[in-house]
């Protein structure tokens, strides 16, 4: 599942197509593609793991799911979710979740949970977080609502650097902690963003899908861990669980 790093990097892609015009929209999407057809692209937008296309009145969602993908101005793969042609080019999505959404997406979402917004509020995360304090942090982590863009690679990699152990309960965490969790979800997001620009991105992972931990601990892998059921990989040497 692409997490909030990869969309923005799409985002940058295809931003050569913004105020161009879409000569024809196709795929097996279940919605209307008429709509579609003539507008011209007002904007390319992301907001955590949603890749948003702007038109005028209407904005198309895009989530790619576990196993969503994408391809510019080549088909790669048969039968394209939504397919987008221009007089320069085309945009393809596959196995992803297309929806067509009214209105702006200033009046849709809420920029201040996206970790890779400017208008990202850490205070915000704090209120949410403290609402729910027998929620487990690995689950918390991948709590759209509150860190949109995290998936599971930032989740093992944040707990990791914050030395957290995932079954950690939020109200249990000191607040030095709460606040140290919150800063490295955006910071850990940013990182991701600079490494999967430079392909480099898996060897800096520290713990996820590793075997032993940089101390030599051997790492812990959990199948499905929380109410999320998302692969876990912790080191129980470097992490503390609060409890």
């Amino acid at each position: 599942m692409p997490e909030g790093p990869s969309i923005v990097i799409l985002k940058e892609a295809v931003a050569s197509f913004a105020g161009k015009k879409i000569l024809e929209a196709t795929g097996n999407a279940k919605i209307d593609m008429s709509p579609l057809q003539g507008r011209k692209v007002t904007a390319f937008k992301s907001w955590g793991k949603h890749f948003l296309i702007c038109l005028p009145g209407m904005t198309l969602r895009i989530h790619f799911l576990l196993f969503g993908s994408y391809s510019i101005n080549e088909q790669t793969k048969p039968k394209p979710r939504l397919a987008l042609r221009f007089a320069k080019g085309a945009l393809y999505f596959y196995t992803c979740s297309v929806r067509l959404l009214d209105g702006d997406p200033e009046e849709i979402y809420d920029w201040r949970g996206d970790v890779m917004s400017d208008q990202w509020d850490p205070a915000l995360a704090r209120r949410r977080l403290k609402a729910m304090p027998d929620l487990l942090v690995c689950d918390a982590l991948l709590d759209q609502n509150i860190f949109a863009g995290v998936g599971n690679i930032i989740k093992n990699e944040v707990l990791f650097r914050t030395r957290i152990h995932p079954e950690s309960r939020i109200g249990k965490l000191p607040p030095r902690k709460l606040g140290e969790l919150i800063r490295e979800a955006r910071n850990y997001s940013f990182d991701f963003l600079k490494w999967k620009k430079a392909f480099e991105l898996r060897k800096h992972w520290l713990v996820h899908t590793k075997k032993t931990c940089p101390d030599g601990t051997p790492v812990t892998r959990v199948p499905k861990m929380g109410k999320t059921a998302r692969r876990t990989f912790y080191c129980a040497s470097c992490q503390v669980l609060y409890e």
